[in-house]
């Protein structure tokens, strides 16, 4: 069956991806060589870089959130593949400063991979750099080692705290440790009720009958075991927030931030109804959404359903997700 897909060439969709980013804005973000999507106004020197890899198909992520306020940098692969090692030293040596850099790193092989490598390699020329993983899925169980824990759209707050730590002049170990608190206090789980095709050879990666869901479903649609029919918005909030909410082991009074981030093909009514499912079950158990987000942020192509994500919050992370930002996808004035 023939993709319907508004696209050229499948060999050039990564880079007419990233043209039509830094075109449609480019008072925020540029492209540099190596597929390197920076920002348009590089941020001081003497502030920590805050950088991270990942293959193209999931736009807006991860471009989409570089800019003041959030990343320095993607370095970016090709569809639903990781950058190679050689790219991302290039993108480390780029904002080699003595601030350092972060780099942020979701837990997929690949992309592990080459940060890595890159990184050794990096050291060795004296640049300055430190990795954080990002682990959020809770699909593998809630006692499963952090290694198994795939990582999610819960990059993208984590985007906002670390690089808002930034701007703000906090040195290297000061940014990490900001991020790796705020890193540790977030949960996600995906739900999908149809599969997605890969852009460049109309393959599927995955497919559910026409009355199945599954919840557990992984960023490129890798199954996640947790198969049913197809539920309500409420029963499946019900579902997802209980699990995220022993993962966090919330209780009464704590605070948390969440998102509903669309994975491609599911609207803002069906999202709305299930952030205000999430928000009434929060208001139960007397946890405060002290703000949340209803948007696609990670996108697996045409694949519909969303990931829910809760983040723990305390009075210095949500300062910094309030903070000032102004990227393609992500901008706040600031409280």
């Amino acid at each position: 069956m023939k993709m319907k897909k508004f696209i050229n060439a499948p060999e050039n969709l990564t880079a007419e991806v990233l043209d039509g980013l830094v075109a449609a804005y480019p008072q925020k973000v540029a492209l540099a060589e190596g597929k390197i999507v920076v920002r348009a106004k590089p941020k001081s020197e003497d502030k920590v870089a805050i950088l991270t890899l990942g293959g193209s198909g999931h736009e807006p992520a991860l471009s989409g959130f570089v800019g003041e306020g959030m990343l320095d940098a993607s370095v970016v692969g090709d569809i639903f593949a990781a950058p190679n090692a050689v790219a991302l030293l290039a993108g480390l040596r780029r904002f080699k400063r003595d601030a350092g850099i972060l780099l942020v790193v979701l837990n997929h092989a690949g992309d592990v991979m080459s940060a890595n490598m890159a990184m050794k390699m990096a050291q060795r020329e004296g640049i300055k750099v430190k990795s954080i993983l990002v682990s959020d899925d809770i699909s593998a169980g809630l006692d499963s080692p952090v290694a198994d824990r795939r990582g999610l759209a819960g990059c993208i707050p984590l985007f906002k705290v670390a690089g808002a730590a930034a701007e703000e002049g906090k040195n290297l170990d000061e940014v990490f440790a900001v991020a790796e608190k705020f890193n540790a206090g977030i949960a996600t789980l995906a739900v999908a009720m149809t599969g997605c095709t890969h852009p460049q050879n109309g393959q599927p990666i995955t497919e559910l009958g026409d009355d199945e869901m599954e919840i557990g479903m992984g960023q490129h649609g890798e199954g996640g075991g947790g198969r049913s029919a197809i539920l309500s918005a409420d029963k499946t909030a019900e579902i997802m927030f209980g699990n995220l909410a022993k993962a966090l082991s919330l209780k009464e009074g704590d605070r948390i931030f969440a998102v509903v981030n669309g994975v491609g093909a599911t609207t803002p009514m069906e999202m709305s109804i299930v952030f205000r499912a999430v928000k009434s079950l929060a208001r139960d158990r007397g946890v405060e959404v002290v703000g949340g987000i209803v948007d696609e942020l990670l996108t697996v192509q045409e694949m519909a359903g969303f990931q829910l994500i809760l983040c723990r919050v305390d009075d210095e992370t949500k300062k910094y997700l309030y903070a000032k930002s102004d990227t393609p996808y992500w901008t706040s004035l600031g409280d």
